[in-house]
C-alpha cells in the first residue's frame, strides 16, 4: 500500500511539472509572436545628407550692394542639410500613423514669443544654428485606394521638390535651387488632406493654414511665410492646395499642383485689423508643373512654377515701415510675382558594365539648368541680383539602391554688375526604410 501511495505522488509531481513546462513553453512561444506582430506593423526609415561646398564667391551680405569690393572672396562650408527619422505604424482596420523628425543643419530650433511684461517686446534665445522640427505627424484613415483622409502635420505637395524631396530623387548635392528659393521647402503645415489613386491617376486636396506675410522677403519671396517664430501656427486665414499626377505613359509622371490663400491677416500685428487695411488680402496664388521620366538608362526631371501675390506694394510698405525692429519680419520688399523653372537629365553609364549592373550599382552623369527670380515683378528694378540662371554638371554614384555619393560643379550666372557664383560641392546621402 505504501509503495502505491509513493508511486501516485511521483506520477502527480511529474504531471504537474510537465504541465508547468508546457505552460512556460507556450508563454515563450506567444511572446515572440506578439513582438513579430508589432514589428510587422511598424515602419522605421528616414533620409540624411552630409555635404561640403567650396564656394568661389563671397558670403558677405553686402556682396550685392558692393559687388566690386567682394569680387575675389571665397568660402567653404560643411553642412548636414537634412537628417530625418521616419516612424510609422499600422493600427489596423485602415488606421495608420506617420511621423518625421527633421534635423536641419545639425542644430536646434529656437522659439520666439512676445513678452507682455516687457512692453510687448519680442524675445528669443538661440544657442546654436540649425533646427530640430517635427516635419510630419498625421493620422490617416484609408477607406479604399481611391479615398484616404489624413489629418495632422502634413507635406504640402506643391511643386516637384516638395513632393519628391528625398536626396535620391534629385541629382544635385542640394535640392533644386529655384523651387527651394521661392517656396517653403520642404513645405509642411497642420491641416487635412484627402487623397487617392485610381488607375493612372493620383490626386490630393488639402486645407491648411495661410502663410504669414510678415515673413515674406526679397530673396525668398514667400519661402519663410510657412514657418512660425512662435510656439504655435497662426490660423486667421485658411488656404487650399492640390496636386494631380498622371502615370499613363510607362516611365513618365506628369504633375500639376497649386495653392491659394490669403496672408495679410495671418499675423499677430495689431494694425492689420484697422479700417485702413480692410481691403488688403495678400492673396498668394501658385501654379506648378513638374515631370519625371525614367527609361532607357535615362532619368529626366523638370519643373516650372509661377507665383502671384496681391497687394505686394502694401505688404512691402508695412513690413519695412510699420513693423517693430525687434519683430521676426525681414523688413524687406516683396514682389508681386516670382518664377522658377529647371530641368535635369542623367544617364546611367553602369548599365553598359554587366557585373556592376548585376550588382544593382548605378553611376549617373548629369547636367541641370535652373532659372529663378524671387523679384520677377516689382515696382523697382534695383533687385536684379534676385534673378539668375544656374548651370550644374556632376555625378551620382549608387553603390546600393538607398545610398548615393554626389559631386557637382555649379555656377550661378547673374546680371552685370553682380559677380557670378561658382561652386564645387560633394556629398553623401541615404534614403530608405529599415523595416518592411
Amino acid at each position: 500500500m505504501k509503495e502505491k501511495v509513493l508511486m501516485l505522488i511521483l506520477l502527480i509531481t511529474t504531471a504537474v511539472g510537465h504541465a508547468t513546462a508546457v505552460e512556460k513553453d507556450s508563454e515563450s512561444n506567444k511572446e515572440p509572436s506578439k513582438i513579430e506582430n508589432v514589428m510587422s506593423r511598424l515602419t522605421i526609415g528616414g533620409y540624411g545628407e552630409a555635404v561640403y561646398s567650396y564656394n568661389m564667391y563671397s558670403d558677405k551680405y553686402m556682396r550685392y550692394l558692393s559687388p566690386e569690393r567682394y569680387k575675389d572672396e571665397t568660402h567653404g562650408r560643411f553642412d548636414l542639410p537634412h537628417v530625418v527619422i521616419f516612424l510609422g505604424y499600422d493600427f489596423g482596420k485602415g488606421w495608420t500613423m506617420g511621423s518625421e523628425i527633421e534635423f536641419e543643419h545639425g542644430g536646434t530650433e529656437s522659439a520666439m514669443e512676445i513678452e507682455e511684461e516687457e512692453a510687448g517686446e519680442y524675445e528669443s534665445e538661440i544657442e546654436r544654428g540649425g533646427e530640430v522640427a517635427l516635419e510630419q505627424f498625421w493620422i490617416q484613415k484609408s477607406f479604399m485606394p481611391q479615398l484616404n483622409v489624413r489629418i495632422g502635420h502634413i507635406i504640402v505637395p506643391v511643386g516637384g521638390t516638395n513632393m519628391h524631396h528625398m536626396p535620391t530623387e534629385f541629382f544635385g548635392v542640394y535640392r533644386p535651387e529655384g523651387e527651394n528659393t521661392i517656396m517653403p521647402c520642404t513645405w509642411h503645415e497642420t491641416g487635412i488632406s484627402i487623397w487617392g489613386r485610381a488607375g493612372d491617376w493620383r490626386y490630393e486636396a488639402l486645407l491648411v493654414p495661410g502663410l504669414d506675410s510678415d515673413r515674406f522677403g526679397r530673396m525668398g519671396w514667400i519661402h519663410d511665410g510657412a514657418g512660425s517664430p512662435y510656439e504655435f501656427k497662426i490660423g486667421n486665414a485658411v488656404a487650399g492646395a492640390f496636386r494631380v499626377d498622371n502615370f499613363s505613359v510607362p516611365g513618365l509622371r506628369l504633375s500639376v499642383s497649386g495653392y491659394i490663400g490669403n496672408s495679410f491677416s495671418n499675423t499677430l500685428s495689431a494694425n492689420r485689423n484697422s479700417t485702413r487695411y480692410k481691403d488688403v488680402k495678400g492673396t498668394v496664388m501658385i501654379g506648378a508643373f513638374d515631370f519625371n521620366y525614367t527609361g532607357h538608362n535615362w532619368i529626366v526631371r523638370g519643373n516650372f512654377d509661377y507665383g502671384h501675390l496681391s497687394d505686394a506694394e502694401t505688404i512691402t510698405k508695412v513690413n519695412i515701415n510699420n513693423m517693430s525692429q525687434d519683430s521676426p519680419s525681414p523688413h524687406q520688399a516683396v514682389a508681386s510675382a516670382a518664377i522658377a523653372g529647371g530641368i535635369e537629365a542623367g544617364y546611367n553609364i553602369f548599365a553598359h558594365i554587366g557585373k556592376l549592373a548585376d550588382r544593382g550599382q548605378k553611376f549617373y552623369v548629369f547636367g541641370r539648368y535652373d532659372y529663378y527670380d524671387s523679384m520677377h515683378e516689382t515696382d523697382t528694378d534695383i533687385y536684379n541680383f534676385c534673378g539668375r540662371s544656374r548651370v550644374a554638371a556632376g555625378i551620382n554614384y549608387y553603390p546600393l539602391k538607398d545610398i548615393v555619393i554626389k559631386g557637382e560643379y555649379s555656377i550661378g550666372l547673374l546680371e552685370s554688375p553682380y559677380n557670378n557664383e561658382p561652386a564645387i560641392s560633394v556629398g553623401i546621402a541615404y534614403s530608405g526604410f529599415f523595416t518592411r
